[in-house]
């Protein structure tokens, strides 16, 4: 009788975007989707734009009190995005 070595679909696929290079680029796709889903619809209805830049989410807000508001809150996103895509994505938020 042999032993198989069974690996898990999911593991293929990951370790072959590793390494292809692509494994970063998805995780901070999934995060940058992820935001209106995290900070909710009030707040996704004012972001003008968002995107990642050396492990930093920059967000543009068209409201100035919710960015000074945000601004004050930015470890507890930066956490929150995180484990919501499961992976260190980003280090830091900057809103504009």
């Amino acid at each position: 009788m042999f032993r198989r070595n069974s690996i898990l679909i999911r593991e293929i696929i990951l370790k072959n975007l590793r390494e292809q290079g692509l494994e970063t680029p998805l995780l901070q796709k999934r995060l940058v989707d992820a935001w209106p889903v995290v900070m909710g619809e009030a707040i996704a209805a004012l972001t003008v734009n968002c995107y990642i830049r050396n492990q930093t989410l920059f967000v543009h807000l068209s409201n100035p009190a919710l960015r000074m508001e945000l601004s004050m809150q930015r470890q507890d996103i930066v956490r929150r995005l995180n484990e919501h895509v499961g992976n260190q994505v980003i280090a830091d938020v900057r809103f504009h």
